[in-house]
């Protein structure tokens, strides 16, 4: 006979690491705490935050501080190029050296809203892979609608610590580029819902060690929760995508995921940290 489906409350335990949050968004102003605490019961041993901005960035830092399971990333988001001077990259490298640092980003390109002019982009996105390749840290770079023009930059600025396709979206073709440019790639919510076979065809041809997973929370809630703004917790639904289209067990697919993540931000104790509130 076959055992009926585990009840959710008796779903196996999982360790899990997001990438990719963003906690210091004010939509988790008020209730930061309770959002970790539901990171961990859904198993979430660690999450990066990730700044879009300067304030961001500060702001993710400080999170990392006040949380054990929390690390940082400093960076200026595309959206925000047009901000990008000789003093903000000077703010950025010093908020960079902080010990809860441990990746440059979000970094990139994003021609599909074009909030920032494009050639800004661009040059933001090289001064803060050249930032990275002085400070020896991994990159975490966004691209939407720019797949060639981003890797045109990443070719023009090969990447010292690796980095991490950030929600990759794109084909196979794609990824391989990416894997060939150091990249990792990182799955998110989309996997949960895209009918269109591209993407779940994309992350199964991924290496198991090159890829890690995110929930780039409070946005692209997965399958389920569209709508509602996401956490730290739904990147265990993330996981399950991955292990469907890859035949895997989910629990090999947290494993592995996790030691990616540990080797990927070159902090074995990401792997490790322990969920500890902060009063």
């Amino acid at each position: 006979m076959v055992a009926p489906p585990a009840a959710p409350s008796e779903a196996p335990r999982l360790t899990l690491v997001d990438t990719h949050a963003h906690l210091n968004d004010r939509r988790f102003a008020s209730d930061v705490t309770r959002v970790i605490e539901s990171a961990r019961d859904a198993g979430v041993q660690a999450m990066v935050v990730v700044g879009f901005d300067l304030p961001s960035s500060e702001r993710a830092i400080k999170l990392a501080h006040q949380y054990p399971c929390l690390w940082a990333a400093a960076g200026v988001h595309p959206h925000h190029a047009r901000d990008v001077d000789a003093g903000t990259l000077r703010t950025l490298e010093r908020l960079a050296q902080d010990e809860r640092v441990v990746a440059i980003g979000e970094c990139g390109l994003d021609f599909y809203r074009d909030l920032s002019p494009r050639p800004t982009q661009i040059e933001a996105f090289g001064a803060q892979l050249q930032l990275a390749q002085r400070l020896n840290l991994p990159v975490i770079v966004h691209s939407r609608e720019a797949t060639p023009q981003t890797f045109d930059v990443l070719g023009r600025h090969p990447l010292p610590a690796a980095g991490v396709m950030h929600c990759f979206d794109g084909t196979a073709a794609d990824a391989a580029r990416a894997l060939r440019q150091g990249l990792f790639i990182s799955c998110a919510g989309p996997l949960t819902y895209r009918r269109d076979p591209t993407l779940a065809d994309a992350i199964v041809s991924v290496p198991a060690d090159r890829l890690v997973i995110e929930t780039d929370c409070p946005w692209l809630s997965p399958a389920g929760h569209r709508g509602e703004r996401n956490e730290p917790a739904h990147v265990r639904l993330v996981a399950e995508a991955v292990a469907r289209v890859c035949g895997l067990a989910v629990a090999e697919v947290a494993r592995q995921t996790t030691r990616n993540a540990a080797a990927l931000f070159h902090t074995p104790a990401l792997a490790g940290a322990a969920l500890e509130t902060v009063a």
